[in-house]
């Protein structure tokens, strides 16, 4: 098995890079992919670790898209960190967080969850503060009991303290990871809420526009998404990937390379992502 999909502290993951590894290690999974938000920062710890327990460890990011109705991300693989036009936009990427984060901390107070700031970053990792951490404190404080609770009352898009941030375009997004030497993946695509018509329309699109290969295998993912979306990558000649979307503590029914129990990503998967990337194992 494999897991190509996962979270660790450089975002909003509950464990390090490192750890990440020795518990796939644990798990008996044969490649792990790191793919914190809108940051390569965990990379280099996470590559020193795969290397030492002899995990195959691929390079990884997750990116926010603009899109209605649902929510569009996209996977970039074996993107160079070096690239100055990639690293510049995640660095935008960061800082529109960062101003959202601030806003965000003002409408709870104003709404009677009295936090600060350091009550939130103190919950964070290494890097990317995002809603999740919030919800944490939230919860922490005594003003909801779970996350769900924070989400459905304060966090999630449309409720009282949600505010959008600085995303790039998928155009821009596939573009970018391209320039990087990387291959871009559409992530869960159950997430973005259209039928499987108009799906079949958006994907079409972004293949002609350089898109890579679908999430198929995912853990909110019935059998029946798992093979229309294998289906339509073998349409349109794009390969398939598949993870978890692991994150730890902070959704702890998920767990890392089995998702809620049922998700099994076979490690037949990698030899056509390496291809795809022009890359040998």
């Amino acid at each position: 098995m494999i897991d190509l999909h996962v979270h660790s502290t450089f975002s909003d993951g509950s464990l390090t890079p490192a750890e990440l590894v020795d518990e796939a290690v644990a798990k008996g999974l044969t490649a792990l992919a790191l793919t914190d938000h809108d940051t390569l920062g965990g990379l280099p710890k996470f590559e020193e670790a795969c290397r030492a327990k002899g995990m195959i460890g691929i390079p990884g990011v997750e990116i926010s898209i603009e899109f209605k109705p649902g929510t569009l991300h996209v996977l970039g693989y074996f993107t160079d960190a070096g690239n100055a036009p990639f690293a510049a936009a995640l660095e935008d990427l960061r800082d529109g967080r960062e101003s959202r984060n601030l806003k965000i901390l003002q409408k709870l107070n104003e709404l009677g969850c009295d936090l600060s700031w350091e009550d939130v970053a103190s919950l964070a990792g290494e890097d990317v503060v995002g809603r999740p951490h919030f919800a944490q404190a939230m919860i922490a404080k005594g003003f909801v009991k779970t996350k769900e609770d924070a989400f459905d009352r304060y966090l999630a898009k449309g409720k009282a303290a949600y505010l959008d941030r600085t995303r790039l375009t998928v155009t821009d997004s596939i573009r970018l990871i391209h320039g990087a030497g990387g291959i871009a993946v559409l992530a869960h695509p159950s997430t973005l809420k259209v039928s499987r018509v108009e799906l079949h329309r958006i994907v079409s699109e972004l293949a002609a526009e350089g898109l890579d290969g679908i999430e198929a295998w995912y853990s909110e993912h019935t059998q029946d998404q798992q093979k229309a979306f294998a289906k339509l990558a073998e349409e349109l000649g794009l390969i398939l990937t598949g993870g978890s979307d692991f994150h730890g503590t902070s959704n702890p029914e998920i767990r890392l390379g089995q998702g809620f129990g049922n998700l099994n990503v076979p490690d037949e998967l990698l030899e056509a992502l390496y291809a795809r990337a022009g890359k040998t194992r």
